[in-house]
Order: C-alpha cells, then structure tokens, then sequence
C-alpha cells in the first residue's frame, strides 16, 4: 500500500526522483524519531504518502510563485519539510520552520542537515520571529483565532496565510471574526475531502468598543 500511495504522490505533484528519494529519507527519520517521541499518531504513518506528504504538498499550487514561507508550529515537519524538499531546487527558495519545544526542533535540524535543504530551524515563540517570507503556514496547530495571532507579525510584514484546516474551518473564521478583521478564502483540500485550505491576507485586530 504504502509503494502504491508513494506512485500516486509523484504523479500528482510531478515530484522529480531527487525529490521522492529525499521524501523517503524523510519518512524513515519520521518513523524512528516517531518511536521516542510523539511526533505524529502512529496510526497515521502508513498513510504517509497522502495523510502527510500529500496534504502539505498541495499548498504549492495556491501558491506557485512564493518561494519563501514560514510554517509555524513546524512539529513533525507538515507542511514545512514538504515544501522545502519539493522547492529545493529553486532559486531563492527557503522555509523557516518554528517550533517552541526543543526536541522538535532538535529533529526538523536532523532533517535539514542530512537532506540539505534551504530551511531555518528556529527554536522559540511563532509570533516572536522577525521572519519576513512571502506565506506563512500552519497545520493543526491551533484555532484560527488564536493561530492568526502568532501570525499578525508575519502578515504586518507582507506574508498571505494558507492554512491547512479541517471540517471545522467556517465555524473556526466566524469564531475569529469577533477578533480579527481579514479577508479569507476557503479551498477543498485535495487529500481529505473534509479538510480545507483557508487563504488569508489583510489582518488586522478587531479594536475593542470604548
């Protein structure tokens, strides 16, 4: 199954060789990393190809032309990784990925190091980084409220979000909304027929009513 899912990630995103052979790498790291700490649910791993590799690799399409992003809250290394494996033969194409505990950032580093990719291992607070990129990331990392906070420094710097969401992304947007000024938009996503891609630029704080 997990060769079958593999062929059908490389013809869907026209992944070179080079690219596959560095994802491979990836998901092996994955599954030993994933042993000792929790990076991802176990259950998920042999469905790495779509789940995962899949899921973060669409985001390249809503945005074909960017070439530097930031994935907040990078974790297990969706989408981050990903977009840097699949952008690494781009010139000026680079990804910082952020994440506030240690351990995770101690992996994401083992990763960049053994593929040799154009990524920034940062280790600290999202909304504490003077990153400046053209879309900022994020994948269940938190509501979006909350993830568009860690994000307004990135926005304020001329960032589009694109989030990867699940079904509850609309009832997430009107949730922000009592916070949060923005204009969004939501795509199907391709790997789960109930996640969502939100698109989002324009944010700025809902000011409170004297």
């Amino acid at each position: 199954m997990l060769e079958a899912q593999r062929k059908v990630f490389q013809e869907k995103t026209g992944a070179t060789d080079a690219q596959m052979a560095d994802l491979d790498v990836f998901r092996e790291r994955l599954v030993e990393a994933n042993a000792v700490m929790n990076l991802v649910g176990p259950d998920s791993l042999p469905e790495f190809w779509n789940r995962h590799a899949w899921d973060s690799a669409q985001l390249l399409s809503h945005a074909p032309d960017a070439r530097t992003w930031a994935d907040l809250g990078a974790g297990a290394g969706f989408p981050g990784v990903v977009l840097t494996v699949m952008l690494k033969s781009r010139p000026g194409a680079h990804v910082w990925l952020i994440d506030s505990l240690g351990k995770r950032c101690r992996f994401l580093q083992s990763v960049v190091d053994a593929l040799d990719l154009p990524a920034t291992v940062l280790n600290g607070r999202a909304e504490a980084q003077a990153v400046t990129c053209d879309i900022v990331t994020a994948r269940a990392v938190a509501p979006m409220e909350k993830l568009l906070g860690y994000a307004q420094p990135y926005f304020e710097r001329g960032a589009q979000g694109l989030f990867l969401k699940g079904e509850k992304a609309e009832s997430e947007l009107i949730e922000a909304r009592k916070s949060w000024h923005f204009e969004a938009e939501l795509a199907p996503s391709q790997s789960d027929p109930r996640g969502r891609i939100v698109s989002v630029r324009r944010v700025r704080r809902v000011r409170p009513r004297p």
